[in-house]
């Protein structure tokens, strides 16, 4: 029964490292559809977001299976409901993902105000984010999944620096304003991205330690 069991948690570490990869490439499409203006391509992420959805509920449904069919242990009831919050942060990045491409489509007529700089950067950040929390998950490294959680004030400050410079582009001018917010509406999403992420990290050390970090705040 617990040889069964384990074959099982390691198809759940599989399947979240399956759901990262595609969370990964909806951000990646999501980028490049933006700095090129490429409207096909934000479509094709917008679509994406339904199979990263599914994914989700295929992972919920093992979780479930194992709860009710096994009988798990503290440490693996921790590390299953830990999987559990970690895929509803997963999927809403998956949103944000189609979020970006939706506005991306709406600012493809246009040529940007200015060129796009710290946007991709805050994509690339976040991707860190993800993967690393990820792999702390599946190798239960506690050390990672600390520097995930740290490694998100990167991701805010470049936010502070993209709301800065669109600021003093609508100050220098107005008719820069439209462009701007959804600009800055794009960085937001990319922040909360990072959000999401840096729970799935404190997720990750309820699942080793069992306590969750916002717990002892």
């Amino acid at each position: 029964m617990r040889t069964k069991f384990e074959e099982q948690l390691a198809m759940l570490n599989n399947m979240l490292i399956e759901m990262g990869a595609m969370i990964e490439t909806a951000i990646a499409m999501a980028t490049e559809a933006l700095l090129k203006q490429d409207t096909e391509l934000a479509q094709k992420a917008i679509q994406y977001d339904l199979d990263i959805d599914q994914m989700e509920k295929d992972i919920e449904a093992l979780c479930l299976k194992l709860l009710m069919q096994q009988q798990p242990v503290a440490r693996d009831l921790r590390l299953i409901s830990a999987a559990l919050k970690m895929i509803t942060d997963m999927e809403r990045i998956g949103d944000h993902a189609a979020d970006i491409s939706e506005i991306t489509m709406i600012l493809a007529n246009a040529p940007y105000i200015k060129k796009l700089e710290h946007i991709p950067q805050m994509a690339k950040a976040t991707v860190k984010m993800l993967t690393d929390s990820i792999d702390a998950f599946v190798k239960k490294d506690l050390k990672l999944a600390k520097a995930v959680m740290e490694y998100d004030d990167v991701v805010d400050g470049l936010f502070t620096t993209v709301r800065q410079e669109l600021l003093n582009l609508i100050d220098d001018n107005s008719s820069n304003g439209e462009q701007a917010f959804d600009l800055l509406m794009i960085a937001k999403y990319f922040e909360r991205i990072g959000d999401h992420a840096e729970n799935i990290a404190e997720w990750v050390e309820f699942s080793i330690v069992g306590r969750h970090v916002k717990d002892t705040n």
